[in-house]
């Protein structure tokens, strides 16, 4: 679960850390069948902490770093052989958006929405909407969604290919878990494989896409407008910290 509900699950670079972790920890663990992903509270994920775009506009380093832990966890998740189903039950906004549909199976509360926020922040695409989104839907599709950022409204992910059905939120994490647990039910090696061999398909347009999309948005954080919107984040943040 990500855990950081005051914060809609923001994630922080301790946070990306250990996402990229859990999934080596989850995979040693011989009684394990299925995994069911969700977020505290009322969110899933909004993405990246501000304090981590901030940083990555003024330290190259920190960016450069930032960049690669973002293929890392891609990678990671690919490769991971348990099923693993997203319940997607609040806003899944950039990071969060791509670490939904990078799930097997994705099931969205009814009053949930999906948002790759990437370019609207001055930010190319680096990871999941240039890479998974035209193998999910239409290349055109995947253009407006991923250019414009809109928001994505359950009933439309579900149409668009981004998640599999629209669940009542109130009955969310249950029907995740019933969904896991059919999963870890059948035989483990013919799912694993299975699963592996779908993943074979997003891992070769990966390699034809990932380089340059990842190289492209850690150019694009040093932009000018990349780098007024850290300002204004950074403003805005100074001034609700002031108010608590």
């Amino acid at each position: 679960m990500l855990n950081r509900p005051d914060k809609l699950n923001a994630v922080t670079q301790t946070m990306h850390h250990a996402l990229r972790d859990v999934w080596g920890q989850l995979a040693s663990d011989r009684e394990a069948r299925a995994v069911v992903l969700t977020g505290a509270g009322s969110a899933f994920c909004s993405g990246g902490d501000v304090e981590n775009f901030i940083r990555n506009n003024n330290d190259v380093d920190h960016r450069r770093r930032s960049i690669r832990g973002a293929k890392e966890l891609f990678d990671v998740m690919m490769d991971f052989p348990l099923p693993v189903v997203a319940a997607v039950n609040g806003p899944a906004v950039g990071l969060g958006c791509n670490l939904a549909v990078s799930c097997d199976l994705v099931l969205i509360a009814d009053s949930a929405y999906l948002a790759e926020s990437h370019v609207a922040v001055g930010l190319v695409a680096g990871d999941g909407g240039t890479t998974l989104w035209p193998q999910m839907m239409s290349i055109l599709k995947a253009k407006e969604l991923v250019l414009l950022g809109d928001r994505i409204a359950a009933d439309d992910a579900v149409r668009l290919g981004l998640a599999n059905r629209v669940v009542p939120a109130g009955s969310l994490r249950d029907e995740a878990i019933a969904l896991a647990q059919r999963l870890a039910d059948l035989p483990a090696q013919a799912v694993q494989q299975t699963k592996r061999a779908f993943n074979m398909h997003l891992k070769r347009a990966a390699l034809d896409v990932m380089d340059f999309s990842l190289q492209a948005e850690f150019d694009s954080f040093g932009s000018d407008y990349t780098r007024q919107v850290a300002e204004r984040l950074l403003s805005r943040t100074t001034r609700e910290t002031q108010k608590e």
